[in-house]
């Protein structure tokens, strides 16, 4: 599971795009019990969830025209115009090219040869996220892709990621984890077959998916509908892993929940 010693190819931040800030903060304070906390004039509209006072994710407005509100997953680089040099030579695109944050680090935005939107962290001043695997923070990250095999490539060749093949319900699931390091304990997300997950809808476009790590599953559910929002694929026990749901905020952005089997 995830956590915050980060290294090459960490999952170390996580924000989310919306066209209405305001009430985004809203709905997942009342998903998540999260506070919002803007990083200041300076920033744009940009800020941060947290809970307890530390940062567990971001939200901005979304910067992109005709762009759709999104989480993106972003990914620890130790040299971010090196790693937007191996995105371009595998077969991505660099859709916002290396930028200092203020001294707090460098970004940048890329996509996949499949389509799947993803980015990257540099430390500076903040290392990432200051909670992760906790209740209410980021425990998983997960990519949808029409060919897993050729996603291992390319991400093997930008971060050096491992792989190792799960057999789930009606498919061929990969987990990934770091270049170094024991495998299973550096593991961090998991590669599947577009279709797979949000009930096996065959439209969902490619992208990474956050998992959310909750106590209760369905009551959280049961939240994300008061909250005006969409289950995509109502809470489910999958063996070995936890009972997990998928659901979208009111702006259509997705995301999924995760309580733990805790024999894992």
């Amino acid at each position: 599971m995830l956590g915050t010693d980060f290294r090459t190819g960490s999952p170390n931040w996580l924000d989310l795009g919306s066209p209405d800030t305001g009430a985004a903060a809203a709905f997942y304070r009342e998903v998540f019990g999260w506070d919002f906390v803007s990083a200041g004039p300076e920033a744009g509209g940009y800020g941060f969830f947290q809970q307890g006072g530390r940062t567990v994710a971001a939200l901005g407005p979304l910067t992109e025209e005709d762009g759709d509100s999104a989480w993106t997953v972003y990914f620890q680089s130790p040299d971010i115009r090196a790693t937007a040099d191996a995105v371009m030579r595998a077969g991505g695109q660099v859709r916002v090219a290396p930028m200092d944050v203020m001294g707090e680090g460098w970004l940048a935005q890329f996509t996949d040869p499949q389509g799947a939107r993803f980015a990257c962290w540099q430390p500076g001043k903040t290392a990432g996220l200051e909670v992760a695997s906790a209740e209410n923070s980021l425990v998983w990250v997960e990519l949808h892709v029409p060919d897993p095999e050729a996603a291992l490539r390319f991400y093997g060749g930008v971060f050096g990621w491992r792989s190792a093949e799960m057999e789930a319900p009606g498919m061929t699931y990969r987990v990934l984890s770091l270049a170094e390091g024991d495998q299973q304990q550096t593991s961090f997300g998991g590669v599947a077959p577009q279709g797979e997950g949000a009930g096996g809808a065959s439209t969902i476009p490619s992208r990474w998916v956050p998992y959310f790590h909750v106590a209760d599953a369905d009551a959280v559910v049961a939240k994300v509908e008061g909250a005006g929002g969409a289950v995509l694929m109502p809470a489910a026990n999958v063996p070995d892993v936890g009972r997990i749901a998928w659901a979208a905020d009111p702006a259509g952005a997705v995301f999924a929940v995760l309580r733990p089997d805790p024999r894992m």
